[in-house]
This record gives C-alpha cells, sequence and structure tokens, in this order.
C-alpha cells in the first residue's frame, strides 16, 4: 500500500503517515487506529504485541445483553465471528432493527429466534440467515443454554457458500 492510498484510506496526511514510517514522529491511538482498521488488522497486531495463546480468539470474553461472546476474527470492521453462549433463562422477545446481516449456527441446545412474524426454535445443526433491519429477537426457550455461531455484517455485507456442481 503506498502513503498517498493510506492517506486516502485513514485521512491522515502523507507527510504524518512518512513520518511514522521512519521514526521521526511518535504513533498515538487516534493514528494507530485508523491504520489498523484501513489494514484490517487488530490494532496488538499492528503495535507488535505479544501473542495471547489461541490467536483466533481473544483471551477476554465478552459479556453482552446477559450473553458470553468469544470473537473469532481479529480484524476490525467486516464481517465479524463470535462463538455466543445463550444462559437458560425466561425472557419476553423484544424486536429490534439495525444495519447489517446475520448468519446464526446452533451449536448445542435450542435457540428462538423471532424473526418478522415468525417465531422458531432452532437446534444443534440448523442456521438462519436474515436482514437485521427486519425486526429480530433471539435467545433462550427456557428450557436450558444454548451454544451458537454468530456471523454478522455490520453493513449488511452477506455470508455466501459458493459451491460448483460436480461434473459428470
Amino acid at each position: 500500500m503506498t502513503l498517498a492510498s493510506l492517506s486516502e484510506a485513514t485521512g491522515i496526511s502523507v507527510s504524518t503517515l512518512s513520518r511514522l514510517e521512519s521514526g521521526l514522529r511518535k504513533p498515538s491511538l487516534e493514528l494507530l487506529l485508523p491504520i489498523a482498521q484501513a489494514h484490517q488488522v487488530p490494532l496488538d497486531e499492528l503495535v507488535g504485541a505479544p501473542p495471547v495463546g489461541d490467536p483466533r480468539v481473544r483471551s477476554k470474553p465478552i459479556l453482552r445483553h446477559g450473553r458470553t461472546h468469544w470473537p473469532l476474527t481479529r480484524q476490525p470492521g467486516g464481517l465479524q465471528a463470535f462463538k455466543v453462549l445463550e444462559p437458560k433463562r425466561k425472557q419476553e422477545p423484544d424486536p429490534q432493527t439495525h444495519e447489517g446481516y446475520e448468519w446464526l449456527y446452533v451449536l448445542s441446545g435450542r435457540l428462538r429466534l423471532v424473526l418478522g412474524e415468525h417465531d422458531v426454535v432452532l437446534t444443534a445443526g440448523e442456521a438462519a440467515e436474515f436482514d437485521t433491519r427486519v425486526p429480530h429477537w433471539f435467545g433462550s426457550t427456557g428450557e436450558g443454554p444454548a451454544e451458537f455461531i454468530s456471523l454478522f455484517g455490520p453493513q449488511g455485507e452477506r455470508m455466501h457458500v459458493r459451491a460448483r456442481p460436480a461434473r459428470s
């Protein structure tokens, strides 16, 4: 990548990038974050932080909305993959909408999915994909925990499996 193209992608001047590259300027977080995003690498990798355990998974799980998420992707932005544990609990569905596209694959347990007018229960080995602008909610059936993989594209990127038919 040239300094000019990196400058265009990050909004950082070519002269500042040149000084960073030559070591004449110390990097700040304000400069490192857009550079990491432009190169689609985590900040840890950009600054040469020592590796921690499995390189595919961050060392600490994230607790969000009562669920535990383990990030499976390292690059910022774009498509993100998470392993998620939904605990056994009783909740009333509260469908939400937002930009993006999501794909769910149930590893174990039963996951309730409310999607528009549909209310379904996904079991191990089942998957769903949907535009997140459709009102949706997913959570526990109240019978036990559910473990699933979530692929999410915040700008509406879709996940596709492309296969060619076998030649006869």
